[in-house]
């Protein structure tokens, strides 16, 4: 079973090469934005030195939590291109292999089509993310890479100012757990994807969005109701259940001072993430039932369409 995944998986690697290009073009387009962005404000000396002054006149943990400021935004950029990889494939998935009769060649194999729509879920729920993850630990690599060397030129030490004060394990650790917790979040999607590249004979990318933003409408219109907008449109990325509340500062509004202190706290990114309440959601285990659902139904289309 496992050797028949790999193999399975292997397959999709070869037939759909955005799974590891696109993660590769965004590395590129990053490192290179940085190496752009860090040209483009040389011309600025006196205000670059007195920020760099600034900078090294910060604590470890203030520099930091910079530093982790920075990161998060290379990362959300990855977690919502990986979404929106994980979509695409899912939706062309069972689609293209009947459309160019490949399917025909698969069938004569000894796979069966529990274990084919499977390898599609897990390529789009473990195989992408880990190619994400190993992006985003490359990028984070080059960008602080090109920080240190254009801090360096400038006579200053990079190596103490950036490296020494980036939490780098921690970072990633945080990063890797919302690579776990994004796909299986979104998983309601990504099976009903499946389930619609499965069934449909033309524009599936039509037949399986339009439906998530009708049915909606119909329900507005006919019943008053939004209990499946909210439920649909709360299933965001930015509203995945496993993110603490922020530490108390008091009944005033936070504001610069009290960031101040925070960094000087040297806070722990992991210490906002809470997996015990990922887990104890309800709406996890019911999009994971649900995607269960959808995949069991492409299963079944699958196993019944007739191809020839």
């Amino acid at each position: 079973m496992i050797q028949t995944q790999l193999a399975l998986i292997r397959r999709e690697l070869w037939e759909h090469r955005a799974i590891y290009v696109v993660p590769i073009v965004l590395i590129l387009l990053v490192s290179l934005t940085s190496v752009t962005g860090q040209v483009a404000i040389s011309s600025l000396d006196e205000e670059i030195n007195l920020a760099i002054l600034g900078t090294a006149n910060l604590t470890e943990n203030e520099r930091g939590m910079a530093i982790t400021g920075v990161m998060l935004g290379v990362s959300w950029l990855f977690f919502l291109t990986m979404l929106a990889l994980s979509y695409f494939y899912s939706l062309d998935a069972l689609y293209a292999e009947r459309k160019d009769k490949s399917i025909l060649f698969w069938r004569s194999l000894p796979v069966t089509d529990a274990e084919t729509v499977v390898s599609k879920l897990l390529t789009a729920s473990i195989v992408i993310p880990a190619v994400t993850f190993a992006a985003i630990v490359i990028t984070h690599v080059l960008v602080l890479a090109i920080s240190s060397v254009w801090v360096g030129m400038r006579g200053v030490d990079g190596g103490s100012l950036i490296w020494g004060s980036a939490p780098l394990m921690q970072n990633w650790l945080a990063t890797l757990i919302a690579l776990v917790v994004l796909p299986i979040w979104s998983s309601p999607f990504v099976g009903w994807f499946l389930f619609v590249s499965a069934y449909a004979k033309r524009s599936p990318f039509l037949l399986a969005v339009l439906p998530l933003f009708v049915i909606p409408m119909l329900e507005r219109i006919l019943l008053g109701t939004t209990v499946f907008a909210e439920m649909l449109f709360g299933r965001s990325p930015f509203n995945v259940p496993i993110i603490r509340e922020m530490p108390s500062l008091g009944d005033d509004e936070i504001d610069g001072e009290d960031l101040r202190q925070l960094a000087e706290s040297g806070v722990n990114i992991l210490e906002f993430i809470d997996v015990g309440r990922f887990l104890s959601s309800g709406a996890v285990w019911i999009g994971v039932i649900v995607c269960a659902l959808f995949c069991a139904a492409a299963v079944y289309v699958r196993r019944y369409r007739d191809e020839s």
